[in-house]
């Protein structure tokens, strides 16, 4: 008996860095989004609106990874992938440039948008200001609400947008390989 006869026959054969990749995409998607509904419903950390723009890129995310994931495993067309995979990798860079801008309108490195920055506008008239006051609660984009290890929550979608990015271009990669 040799060594070759001895391994299993699937040992040789590497997973599907496309299933890989976009379920993994997909997950952390997921886990992002539970961690968001969680510090705003359970903890009532309200966010702003750059921090619900950022929520966009996870609700792509999370379904396309599935996706893809879904159309490797059934042996989808390799340019299928690959332009999923793209898209994944694409769009986790852009939510990365969102949490930078938003995370540098936090530091004072630049000016934000003007509808969460800045003072507040127009309440009204005097009358009902004190209403206004009570019912409107303004959050704002400059203002941070919740740090850990000097990270906000801006920060951190930077590191899980570039992570989701890594791991969607070495699935890319890998793929256009095969």
């Amino acid at each position: 008996m040799t060594l070759a006869t001895a391994r299993p026959s699937h040992a040789g054969k590497s997973a599907d860095p496309a299933l890989t990749a976009a379920l993994a995409v997909a997950i952390i998607a997921a886990a992002t989004l539970a961690g968001a509904w969680f510090f705003q419903l359970v903890l009532d950390i309200r966010p702003c609106p750059l921090c619900l723009e950022q929520r966009y890129a996870y609700y792509l995310a999370m379904p396309l990874g599935a996706l893809v994931a879904f159309a490797a495993m059934k042996g989808a067309p390799r340019p299928v992938l690959l332009v999923g995979l793209a898209i994944l990798a694409l769009a986790a860079l852009g939510n990365a440039w969102l949490g930078t801008y938003h995370a540098g309108v936090e530091w004072g490195f630049w000016q934000g948008p003007t509808d969460c920055t800045g003072p507040v506008g127009n309440l009204g008239s005097a009358g009902n200001l004190l209403e206004r006051l009570d019912s409107v609660k303004v959050i704002r984009c400059d203002e941070v609400q919740w740090r850990f290890l000097g990270l906000s929550l801006a920060g951190y979608n930077v590191l899980i947008s570039l992570l989701m990015a890594a791991i969607a271009a070495w699935g890319l990669v890998r793929t256009s390989r095969l």
